[in-house]
């Protein structure tokens, strides 16, 4: 393509410098803005894959970035990210629009991972607008399924049990599963953060975050020696945990219905 992959938005050169030296040993290309009003003038003229931007910055914020950029129209990939890192923070970031949430300091294999994957869905989603490919790009949730962002979705199991899992549009953005690290049976998990992490054939760790909180009762024992299961059926019998939520009515509201996908 021509111009830059990503345009990386922080108010401080220091951390722009880092990523653009990280991601440029992946031969990925770095322009970037140290305003928010800045970068939405580059993003009318650039050709971006992606947008890296900070939360935390003065006069407009990522957020509020966020949310101009779906006003104008304005269809790059957003990956946020902020040094207060805290599970509202990345809920907010995914709920309103993001792809991805990265906390700072920067894991540099994360940093890596998660650009790498925010511009393969960027190539996935204009696959689909330039119908260059008769196949599907990526199979959505289930309607009666919620998600968290693109990457994880719940389902009711009954009994107040929930089961959550990675939907295949995140599965289509990594390389082959290596690995699949898991919590201990008897840990909690916490809306907004780490709840497992799928190590590719790269060997680069892809954290992926839990769409509610509350105790896991039960993991997928298949997945330990059968790991092409969650790649070939990740909504159903390719789940990761059965978890009774603490909270769920509440964490409920910060989730996308999968149901509103296909409207």
């Amino acid at each position: 393509m021509d111009g830059k992959n990503i345009l990386v938005i922080d108010d401080e050169q220091l951390i722009i410098d880092s990523v653009e030296k990280i991601v440029s040993l992946e031969d990925i290309t770095v322009d970037y803005a140290l305003t928010a009003e800045t970068a939405l003038e580059k993003m009318k003229t650039g050709n971006y894959n992606l947008i890296l931007t900070d939360i935390m910055m003065p006069e407009m914020d990522g957020f509020q970035l966020l949310e101009k950029m779906r006003l104008t129209k304005i269809d790059i990939p957003v990956i946020m990210t902020t040094g207060y890192s805290t599970g509202e923070n990345a809920i907010r970031a995914l709920h309103d629009g993001a792809l991805a949430f990265i906390p700072k300091p920067f894991d540099i294999d994360e940093l890596i991972s998660i650009v790498k994957r925010g511009i393969k869905f960027s190539e996935l989603q204009n696959s689909i607008k330039d119908d260059q490919s008769d196949t599907i790009a990526y199979v959505p949730c289930p309607s009666a399924y919620y998600r968290l962002g693109y990457t994880s979705w719940i389902r009711f199991d009954g009994e107040g049990i929930v089961a959550i899992g990675i939907t295949d549009c995140f599965l289509n953005t990594i390389t082959k599963i290596k690995e699949i690290e898991f919590l201990h049976s008897d840990l909690k998990v916490f809306q907004g953060t780490p709840y497992a992490k799928f190590i590719d054939e790269n060997e680069l760790p892809n954290p992926v975050l839990s769409p509610l909180s509350g105790t896991i009762i039960k993991q997928n024992e298949q997945l330990k020696t059968n790991i092409p299961l969650v790649e070939k059926d990740p909504y159903f019998d390719g789940w990761i945990y059965k978890v009774l939520p603490d909270d769920l009515d509440n964490e409920l509201k910060k989730l996308t219905p999968c149901s509103s996908d296909r409207l």
